[in-house]
């Protein structure tokens, strides 16, 4: 049943709750779809349609796709664009949801699973648009509590601005997330290192909290996990490594490189680090874009792993499927995505099983 519960109420992981992995089973996949009138795709809504359109297809026979839009109008274009690009639809449900920008891992839902019940809540962190960087963002903060309404499912409100993005779990109580986002002061000034691990405790379900450093160049997010390192099992992360000693990426990547080597999950056991290359840089009206393998999206029967026409696609495919033997990868051109400063792990949100 929906109900908002505030600061005072007992926090989910009080009450048995954690947030499940990626690779646990999901109910759907969420999205909320671009705008051509928005701002993450200058002059490129039409160009970028294709990879949104793939990334749909990619999904249909993994789990259902539910989709955010403003209205009536919004939908249909929608779904002109998903048939001129020649994906299935019949996995996909729309809804009355509006938001200015796509980027649901980071104002969409944060979905607990109780340890022994299944029951699922629903937690809504506050949202501020990456540090008030791109105002308004008012419509796209209210999408975690539209959805909890339409699922009938409680919702809590923790009082802390935290995009999906900046988190990366393993679903047995470790979390992963950098200090270039969670402390910086344009998120919660207002909150210390202990106060914020003390929420990701109380509101995601973790014990054990480790931090890396900076993220990779031209990442408006101020260095999201979702860029740099994710889990691909319980023990094990892959993270994203630049060769090149005159790149900007390479000394903040060999830094976290170093530090994960040093890291141990909840249980003392040692972190198992797996290298993923980065591809070449790319640049587009005198910016560096945040192109990296690592944000890719971890479906029921699939990997969604964007790529960029680059000599290092093929390793970073050979590396997932070893990591992920029993789901099909299917790499999907991001040349145009990447334009919009993200990728597939930024435009999705799983709702787990």
């Amino acid at each position: 049943m929906f109900e908002k519960r505030g600061a005072d109420a007992p926090t989910p992981a009080s009450l048995g709750y954690r947030m499940p992995a990626e690779w646990e089973a999901h109910d759907a996949t969420w999205l909320s779809w671009p705008r051509p009138e928005g701002i993450s795709f200058p002059d490129a809504y039409e160009k970028v349609m294709p990879a949104f359109a793939r990334m749909v297809d990619a999904l249909a026979d993994s789990e259902p796709v539910c989709i955010n839009v403003w209205d009536a109008a919004h939908e249909a274009d929608v779904r002109r664009h998903l048939s001129k690009n020649g994906a299935r639809d019949g996995h996909v449900r729309f809804y009355r949801h509006p938001s200015y920008e796509p980027w649901c891992r980071d104002h969409g839902p944060i979905f607990l699973k109780h340890k022994d019940t299944g029951d699922r809540v629903i937690v809504d962190w506050d949202y501020n648009a990456w540090g008030g960087k791109y105002p308004p963002h008012d419509l796209d903060d209210a999408v975690p509590t539209h959805i909890a309404e339409l699922l009938g499912l409680p919702v809590y409100a923790p009082g802390m601005i935290l995009e999906g993005g900046s988190i990366e779990v393993n679903g047995s109580g470790t979390l992963l997330t950098t200090r270039s986002c969670l402390l910086n002061p344009n998120r919660n000034p207002h909150l210390s290192q202990s106060q914020i691990e003390e929420r990701l405790r109380d509101y995601i379900g973790v014990r054990h909290i480790l931090w890396l450093g900076d993220g990779i160049e031209g990442d408006d997010t101020d260095g999201h996990i979702d860029d740099l390192t994710r889990f691909v099992d319980r023990s094990t992360v892959v993270t994203v490594v630049e060769p090149d000693a005159a790149d900007p990426n390479h000394e903040p990547l060999l830094e976290n490189s170093r530090a994960l080597a040093g890291m141990l999950l909840e249980d003392g056991a040692p972190l198992k680090v797996r290298e993923l290359p980065m591809p070449a840089r790319i640049d587009r009206e005198g910016l560096r874009l945040p192109a990296s393998y690592a944000n890719f999206y971890i479906a029921n029967k699939a990997v969604l792993l964007p790529v960029f026409e680059d000599a290092r696609d093929a390793e970073a495919v050979a590396v997932l499927k070893e990591v992920f033997p029993g789901r099909k990868i299917v790499p999907i051109d991001c040349r145009e995505l990447i334009w919009g400063l993200g990728a597939f792990h930024c435009l999705t949100q799983q709702q787990p099983s």
